[in-house]
């Protein structure tokens, strides 16, 4: 069991889920930037939010995947940022369930603003709470640093 821990602490396996949670959501991020109409929509399709927060809605969280993306990426605030990815998937896994519970058939909207193949939302709810896993490992075994301050008074 030692061995695991010591793994999973590695700094290897903390760049391998930075870069697999980062990765993934930049890559989500762009197309819905690069067409924030199409995304409104989708997220309307949802049917969960009232009508008047869907297009800030559809703004402002591809931004904020982009930018926690990239930043733990690049090693940034790491704990904050895999804090921030690991809520917006589980808005998405509940958005995602109460769906399926209503038996509605939508498209997610994920990584393209363009028409896919329906009836894959069970896949979604796989696939967002498997990604739930680096983004633990993150949260429970990124070491914590000190803040190291430039100017010191003595």
């Amino acid at each position: 069991m030692a061995g695991i821990a010591w793994l999973l602490r590695s700094r290897p396996a903390l760049i391998i889920s930075r870069l697999i949670v980062g990765g993934i959501f930049i890559y989500a991020a762009v197309d819905k930037i690069a067409h924030p109409d199409q995304f409104a929509e989708i997220v309307n399709n949802y049917k969960l939010m009232p009508a008047k927060t869907i297009n800030v809605m559809a703004i402002i969280m591809p931004w904020l995947e982009l930018v926690a993306g990239v930043l733990l990426v690049a090693g940034v605030w790491v704990k904050d940022n895999a804090a921030i990815l690991g809520a917006l998937l589980l808005v998405f896994i509940v958005a995602i369930s109460i769906n399926l519970a209503r038996g509605l058939d939508f498209d997610c909207g994920c990584f393209s603003t363009a028409a896919s193949t329906k009836n894959a939302s069970i896949w979604l709810l796989v696939r967002d709470i498997a990604l739930l896993l680096p983004v633990f490992h993150l949260l429970w075994f990124q070491p914590s640093k000190s803040r190291t301050y430039v100017f010191v008074n003595r």
